[in-house]
């Protein structure tokens, strides 16, 4: 099962004053009742059935009153008079700014609600992994190379907008929590726990909503498999159960459909294989271009391929940073890489027809569907190039397959790795899984 990062008491100079010795009792006290528990769940804390639970059935009532937000918070009302100068590209400095605020305050009113949060100095995050250890666990995953750009981005929002704003207001961000790695912290804690309400149809041109902590919510543990959704309603947010509940078991939300690299960067764990169905492995767009490059022999062939390269660039298939996401029922990005086989592959002659109707007026056909159960029936060049493809990714790993599953078969040897090398090692063969079978449908 997954195990998401404990929660413990927030350490350090930074805690919300002289909580209860057992966080779960204050908590509890705080918001009345919540079948809240250390016992029976996978985590630090999770949430459990004290009675068997049925579909539909209500499980718990969040009042808006009750969320920590840029607009709840106890300087709600200068944040919004600074939104201007706060707009950053993760668009969370608002929150983030009300958290370095809450938590220093000691009669702040979410106090018990930090008493449960995980230590901050111990957050399992890749981003406070050693860049070496991180680089060694999880090369080819595309967790360092995200990590890489979170950090960038965090140093630079904290030292060009964060900084200054508490500095401009000194009474009410005390030294202590003027600290780029406590930011740094608290980004991993928006980025695990903190919910952000869907916008309605309607506005689907609108800007994200801004990020909010949900309390009682995040303590929900995530599996793909999950028995509990939280639902949005003008006055409150609902936790409602989805599948049949026994009593004493686990209440699961979702936190999306989430591949394992993204669980291990986002939140700091991972579903053992096979438990996440919603995995996926990446075949950067870019790769697809090099293996096609490989079956050039004359320039002008080179220059015809980057010719059509820039075609589906143009017609916005494809990217320099993009990548091609295969999951293990289906490719999650069919449209665009059923296009770049299309072009790729397709006679010099067709290309040039093709190019002068901009790609506009081709059905598609049937055979040329890019499910998983129809890839064995592509034409045998879409085959190759996948084929190629795929095997120019499995390059970027530093071990194969089969030491993967030497690793995993031997429970001796696995239990004594350490928890980052067993979390990396789920992410590394759950990918590795979906390439090969990759390479067995081309083959």
């Amino acid at each position: 099962m997954a195990t998401q990062a404990k929660r413990r008491r927030v350490a350090g100079p930074v805690g919300g004053g002289d909580a209860d010795p057992d966080p779960v009792v204050g908590f509890l006290s705080w918001c009345r009742q919540v079948a809240v528990s250390r016992q029976g769940t996978v985590a630090g804390y999770g949430m459990v059935a004290r009675e068997s639970v049925q579909p539909g059935e209500l499980l718990f009532v969040v009042p808006r009153a009750a969320l920590l937000s840029q607009h709840t918070c106890s300087i709600g009302g200068l944040l919004e008079r600074e939104r201007g100068a706060l707009q950053s590209q993760s668009g969370w400095v608002p929150l983030l700014l009300a958290l370095l605020h809450e938590l220093q305050a000691p009669a702040s009113p979410w106090s018990p609600y930090f008493a449960l949060w995980p230590e901050l100095g111990r957050l399992e995050h890749p981003m406070f992994w050693p860049e070496e250890e991180r680089r060694r666990l999880l090369q080819g995953t595309g967790v360092p190379e995200a990590v890489e750009k979170d950090l960038a981005n965090i140093r630079s929002e904290y030292y060009s907008i964060v900084l200054p704003f508490m500095e401009a207001h000194p009474d009410l961000f005390s030294p202590r929590v003027r600290s780029l790695e406590l930011y740094r912290q608290l980004v991993a804690v928006v980025m695990a726990y903190s919910f952000q309400e869907p916008l309605e149809e309607e506005e689907d041109e609108k800007e994200p909503n801004s990020p909010l902590m949900v309390p009682a919510a995040d303590i929900l543990n995530h599996l793909a498999n999950h028995n509990a959704n939280l639902e949005y309603s003008p006055n409150c947010l609902r936790m409602v159960a989805t599948q049949p509940i026994p009593k004493g078991h686990e209440i699961f939300n979702t936190y999306g459909q989430m591949a394992n690299w993204q669980l291990i960067h986002m939140y700091g764990f991972v579903e053992p294989y096979p438990d996440n169905t919603d995995d996926t492995a990446d075949i950067q767009m870019v790769t697809v271009r090099e293996a096609a490059l490989q079956g050039t022999k004359a320039e002008a062939e080179r220059l015809l391929l980057y010719e059509r390269w820039d075609f589906l660039c143009k017609l916005e298939m494809v990217g320099e940073e993009g990548a091609f996401v295969i999951g293990r029922e289906e490719v999650l990005t069919e449209e665009e890489l059923t296009s770049t086989l299309k072009v790729l592959c397709m006679p010099a002659e067709e290309f040039r027809e093709f190019k002068e109707k901009d790609g506009w007026g081709d059905n598609k056909r049937e055979e040329d569907s890019l499910t998983i159960t129809n890839i064995p029936n592509l034409k045998a060049s879409w085959k190759q190039l996948l084929r190629d493809s795929v095997l120019l990714t499995l390059q970027t790993y530093a071990t194969d397959l089969k030491s993967e599953q030497d690793l995993l078969s031997n429970k001796e040897v696995y239990t004594k790795l350490s928890w980052r090398e067993q979390q990396a090692l789920q992410v590394r063969y759950g990918q590795k899984m979906i390439l090969h079978q990759l390479l067995e449908l081309t083959s």
